[in-house]
C-alpha cells in the first residue's frame, strides 16, 4: 500500500505525526479509533490491512445502537506508527488540532479465517466489512457497509458504520467516555 497521500498532505518539519512505512503487527490485526479536534470533532476509525491503516473520518463517533448508522468517510491510509499518536497538530497544517487515542485493540474479520489480513481486504474491495472489534471501549461485530453516493470526483468514499445486534449492543452513548486508552488524557473541549 502506498502511503503516498498521507505524506504529501503532511509537513514533518512542522508535526510530531510519525513519517511512517508500511508495517504489520506481528500477531493479530489491530485497530484504532482517535479523537480528533479539528476544524471539526470527529472519530478517525482505523483498520490494519497490507501494513497500513486503511481511515475513516466518523463525524458523529461510533454507535453501540444496531438502529444507529453513523457516516464514515474514507480518507487517506495513515501508517502503522499512526496507531499510538496523540497530541497536537500545530495550526497552519493539515488536520490542525488536538488528537487522543479514543480506543485501540485487535479486529477479526467475520467469518473467521486463517488469513484475516487477506479476508478483510476482499470485504473491504468489496464495499462490505463485517469484523469483531476487540477494544476497550467498542466490542462486538460491526459492519462498515460502502454506499453508492460518489463525491464530485466520482469516488465512492462514503461508507456507514454500523453495529450489529449483538451482546454487546446498547443505546448507552459511548462517545461520552472521552478519555484516551493510552494516556487517559482528554481533549481540553471534554475537561470542562
Amino acid at each position: 500500500m502506498s502511503l503516498a497521500r498521507y505524506k504529501k498532505k503532511r509537513d514533518f518539519k512542522e508535526t510530531r505525526e510519525p513519517s511512517g512505512k508500511v508495517k504489520r503487527s506481528k500477531k493479530g490485526l489491530i485497530f484504532v479509533v482517535q479523537k480528533h479536534d479539528a476544524s471539526h470533532l470527529h472519530y478517525d476509525f482505523r483498520l490494519e490491512m497490507e501494513g497500513v491503516l486503511r481511515s475513516w473520518a466518523v463525524p458523529k463517533g461510533p454507535s453501540l445502537d444496531p438502529s444507529v448508522k453513523r457516516l464514515a468517510m474514507e480518507v487517506e491510509d495513515h501508517p502503522y506508527d499512526y496507531k499510538d499518536f496523540e497530541g497536537e497538530i500545530p495550526e497552519g497544517n493539515y488536520g490542525a488540532g488536538d488528537v487522543i487515542v479514543w480506543d485501540n485493540g485487535q479486529y477479526l474479520p467475520n467469518p473467521p479465517t486463517d488469513d484475516p489480513d487477506k479476508e478483510a481486504r476482499r470485504q473491504y474491495h468489496k464495499g462490505h466489512l463485517s469484523i469483531v472489534l476487540l477494544g476497550k471501549k467498542l466490542k462486538g461485530e460491526f459492519g462498515l457497509i460502502r454506499t453508492n453516493r460518489e463525491d464530485k470526483n466520482g469516488a465512492r468514499r462514503q461508507w456507514l458504520l454500523i453495529k450489529a445486534d449483538d451482546k454487546f449492543a446498547t443505546d448507552e452513548d459511548v462517545t461520552e467516555k472521552t478519555a484516551s486508552v493510552i494516556s487517559r488524557k482528554k481533549l481540553s473541549r471534554d475537561r470542562k
